[in-house]
């Protein structure tokens, strides 16, 4: 992947593995500017896409003010009014948007998520639950995995055995669905130890071999029926550490073994163990 993207060149993105999950929603952005808010909001108008209270996306200028009361709080008016404070020339607004607009329903279900925990907790208690939705937001990727015993190497921490070792079956029967808008910024500028927080969910074989729109949107609809549960949202730790550049391909570096014997990167940790979660499956 490139080291290097000082200015918006849509090419470099729709050729970089790491953006795959926004590449049809890329696609659509203007090739020679950066997109604005009338890009995005022509895109969210033609695709119906609503916040988590059911009002119609539209992507506005940000204020300078911070937020105080209830109902400037950033989340409250994307649900109630849809107003998504959006930045000119900002990758990271930028990425945010195209995650509405690639995975609308996991969208929709994190921003009611936030709306519910303001109205019960009041601005200044955030909670356990906001702070995992938060950390998917910015940096999470969907994991989906046909084959059980790839997925348990993950939650293992073997990464080794996992991304070299069984490498020819991690191409075959994963795919790795970048979300968050913080680790996609991060991937302009990419460094070896960037780690994304991963929700890794069981899909049918055949999953790899659906067009990549189809993908996206059974992630989408599995990971938003994933987060719609409490239960999820009791702890930081339900969610999986991963290196982003230790998957094939992501990285010509991760093209030699030792590239995996990096232990400040691919470190061991704990077990993780998640809460049961729903198969995602095929459209």
């Amino acid at each position: 992947m490139e080291a290097r993207v000082a200015r918006w060149n849509r090419e470099i993105l729709l050729a970089n593995p790491v953006f795959e999950s926004l590449w049809p929603v890329l696609a659509l952005c203007p090739a020679g500017r950066f997109p604005d808010t009338e890009d995005l909001n022509a895109l969210a108008r033609a695709e119906g896409i609503t916040s988590g209270g059911g009002a119609p996306l539209r992507f506005v200028p940000a204020g300078s003010a911070a937020a105080r009361d209830f109902d400037s709080q950033y989340e409250v008016r994307i649900h109630r009014e849809g107003a998504i404070a959006t930045r000119p020339g900002s990758y990271h607004d930028l990425f945010n948007a195209l995650a509405w607009l690639a995975f609308p329903k996991l969208k929709a279900v994190l921003n009611r998520g936030h709306y519910d925990e303001l109205k019960a907790r009041g601005v200044g208690s955030r909670g356990t639950p906001r702070d995992v939705l938060t950390l998917f937001d910015e940096g999470g990727v969907i994991v989906a995995c046909s084959a059980p015993d790839l997925a348990r190497l993950l939650r293992g921490f073997e990464w080794k055995a996992l991304f070299w070792s069984r490498r020819a079956e991690v191409n075959r029967a994963m795919r790795f669905f970048v979300f968050g808008h913080a680790v996609l910024e991060k991937a302009l500028r990419p460094y070896k130890g960037v780690t994304a927080k991963a929700l890794i969910m069981q899909v049918r074989e055949d999953f790899p071999e659906l067009p990549l729109e189809a993908q996206i949107a059974a992630a989408d609809e599995l990971a938003a029926s994933h987060f719609a549960r409490r239960d999820v949202l009791a702890s930081t730790r339900s969610l999986a550490p991963l290196p982003i550049l230790g998957v094939p391909g992501w990285t010509p570096g991760n093209e030699s073994e030792s590239f995996y014997e990096d232990a400040t990167v691919f470190r061991p940790g704990r077990t993780w163990r998640p809460k049961r979660s729903p198969a995602l499956g095929g459209a």
